[in-house]
């Protein structure tokens, strides 16, 4: 420290002397000795003032006493200075560990869309943050049933991705995919409700669809109703089904409603960050998306999906609050 002190002076008294920038540059140099030895702001303060005093005597009471405030400002500084730096250590380790997060969830909900005889189906899910709340899960049995559920947790981040998990795990002990959409409801609902967090709820829409009568069956537990699309009537209905969220209540019973769907007919099933835009307080987006469907309906389900959130896209206001997701299901 003495030395430091020393050297410290000299380099200051040579600058005061010849103000050039080789005796700036060796004073910032002088920077990282300091840093290796720890030296705080207010020590370098105290430093200054102690060379100060000796290469010009007699300096005025209110130079010095400026010193003496510097010092205890830069006290108080150098521990806020500290705990920024720890948060923003903190922030990237987080950040870091989400990245990883994410990945690791993306490798477990991975979903494949299956290409049953008959479908044509479109799906894409655009999380808002690093880790999706929404989670679409497809099984497909020997040509004979075929059968989807959408999902949203109540929640975001790392507690709505692994109460996800728990979801998926349920979903895949079901095995396949001619259950009725009552008694998977029904099996989830006593999953969840024993397994995640008081405070965590799961919204789903579960359909099933029987290749072989092209029969439609359903049930929700408080989801957003899916849209349906009858082409021979052109008109959308609204697929509906009461149901409480999972995970409330452990002995809960889920209602299923059957529709037959013709060819050219398709369903389209979302979450709630597709229909609900915190940003527009006055627009029905439900109206919209059935319009905007419609004018769309020649299309393949895929490439109604991209045009309907291209065309979303060009509207004013419009941005993302929620997880996005959009599955068709189209009968060709």
């Amino acid at each position: 420290m003495k030395e430091l002190k020393v050297q410290y002076e000299k380099v200051l008294s040579d600058y005061l002397l010849n103000q050039n920038e080789s005796n700036l540059y060796i004073g910032q140099n002088l920077v990282r000795q300091l840093m290796k030895n720890n030296i705080s702001p207010e020590d370098l303060v105290s430093i200054h003032k102690q060379s100060m005093e000796n290469i010009v005597p007699n300096l005025p009471e209110e130079v010095l006493n400026s010193f003496d405030f510097l010092i205890e400002v830069m006290v108080h500084f150098g521990l806020k200075l500290k705990e920024h730096q720890s948060l923003l250590l903190k922030q990237e380790e987080i950040r870091i560990e989400m990245e990883i997060a994410a990945k690791i969830q993306n490798l477990l909900l991975e979903t494949k869309i299956p290409k049953p005889n008959g479908l044509d189906i479109g799906m894409v899910s655009v999380p808002v943050r690093k880790m999706n709340g929404d989670y679409v899960h497809f099984m497909h049995d020997d040509e004979k049933y075929f059968s989807v559920a959408i999902t949203d947790v109540v929640g975001k981040g790392v507690p709505a991705a692994l109460c996800m998990s728990m979801v998926k795990y349920g979903l895949d002990t079901l095995e396949y995919a001619n259950s009725n959409p009552s008694y998977v409801l029904e099996v989830l609902n006593r999953i969840i409700e024993k397994s995640v967090d008081d405070s965590m709820f799961v919204s789903m829409f579960y359909g099933r669809y029987d290749l072989e009568n092209d029969i439609f069956t359903f049930g929700s537990a408080g989801h957003e109703p899916a849209l349906y699309y009858n082409s021979k009537e052109q008109t959308f209905t609204d697929l509906d089904s009461k149901g409480l969220l999972l995970g409330v209540l452990p002995e809960i019973k889920y209602s299923q409603t059957d529709i037959h769907l013709s060819e050219n007919d398709f369903i389209i099933m979302v979450t709630d960050g597709v229909t609900e835009f915190r940003n527009m307080k006055n627009f029905d987006s439900r109206t919209y998306i059935k319009e905007l469907a419609k004018s769309l309906r020649h299309l393949s389900a895929q490439e109604m999906y991209d045009k309907i959130f291209e065309n979303l896209n060009k509207l004013n206001n419009f941005r993302l609050t929620d997880d996005f997701t959009i599955v068709i299901i189209k009968k060709y």
